[in-house]
């Protein structure tokens, strides 16, 4: 059974040394290869089938990826105000497409030496800023460090895409004190807000307030012109039916009469105890009364104000 299967196993041997150490091979896309004749660098060749001279004269000494690549690490360091963070940083690079062979022949491992130089931009620069400054400045913090690493990667064959600080961890102390600063300013605020929502409540009330005693007293000066407006009428109709009385007589009559409404209102209002004047003359007083203070609010017409005239002249 063996014997019949060497001749198989030869073939495929064969096979497989040709294909290894023959003439063509194949170069993936987003890759080169580097090829080396004798041990000395050759050509690099891109994406496709090549050829080459077998037998161990040229080899492919590597094949080198060109898509982007990314690298995480963690700086810790300490700021301008004594405070230890931890410094979560993202960096994105490849390979040059036209220094391919810096990036294989002077570099052997191109992410320790990334970190290493993002380690010392961000040690250098940190430590002048305060932890404020810091998570407001990280992004143009990130940008200068990118800059700085792509000028020292730049001789290596590299090309740093981006770097991004993602995130600032202060020491768990220093991030518990903040939280407790911030917490206290919230309730600041809220306090703030609370009392400026009852100022408005308390001015905004007032303002009704206000604006109602100002309707209210509309409403009694347009009552007292329409009670006077009443009168002055009642004067003159009385007058032009030739009833035979004085416009005295007439204005003692209608405010007789505006009296007694009155207690008639005050009694349906369910007011049942009044204080009224005694005298033979309580109703001429109460009439003096009403014609002065209808004369006082100047909302009198100018029949009224001959009756209160007439009523002076009498008094004297």
């Amino acid at each position: 059974m063996l014997e019949m299967l060497l001749p198989f196993i030869i073939g495929l041997v064969v096979i497989g040394g040709f294909v290894a150490l023959g003439p063509f091979y194949l170069v993936r896309e987003q890759s080169v290869a580097i090829i080396e004749r004798f041990g000395r660098y050759h050509k690099t060749s891109k994406a496709g089938v090549h050829l080459r001279i077998p037998l161990g004269v040229d080899n492919i000494a590597t094949r080198i990826q060109l898509r982007m690549l990314q690298s995480e690490n963690v700086v810790e360091t300490k700021t301008k105000d004594n405070v230890f963070v931890a410094l979560n940083v993202a960096t994105q690079y490849r390979v040059s497409d036209t220094d391919v062979t810096a990036a294989y022949y002077k570099l052997m491992e191109p992410e320790v030496q990334i970190k290493s130089y993002i380690e010392d931009a961000l040690r250098s620069s940190v430590p002048q800023l305060t932890l404020d400054e810091l998570f407001e400045k990280k992004d143009q913090i990130a940008l200068e460090v990118q800059q700085q690493v792509a000028e020292e990667m730049a001789g290596y064959g590299y090309i740093i895409v981006k770097t991004l600080i993602t995130r600032v961890e202060p020491d768990a102390e220093v991030k518990q004190a903040m939280n407790e600063i911030n917490a206290a300013q919230r309730k600041r605020v809220a306090a703030q807000e609370l009392a400026e929502a009852d100022k408005i409540k308390i001015v905004t009330a007032a303002e009704a307030e206000a604006e109602k005693d100002r309707l209210h007293g509309v409403g009694i000066a347009q009552q007292r012109r329409a009670i006077v407006d009443g009168l002055a009428e009642s004067i003159e109709e009385l007058k032009n039916s030739h009833v035979g009385l004085s416009e005295d007589q007439i204005m003692a009559i209608l405010l007789t009469n505006q009296y007694l409404d009155t207690l008639n209102t005050f009694a349906a209002n369910g007011n049942q105890t009044l204080f009224l004047p005694s005298g033979p003359s309580a109703v001429d007083d109460i009439r003096t009364q009403m014609l002065s203070a209808l004369t006082a609010a100047g909302t009198t017409s100018p029949a009224v104000e001959r009756t209160h005239d007439l009523d002076q002249v009498e008094g004297e």
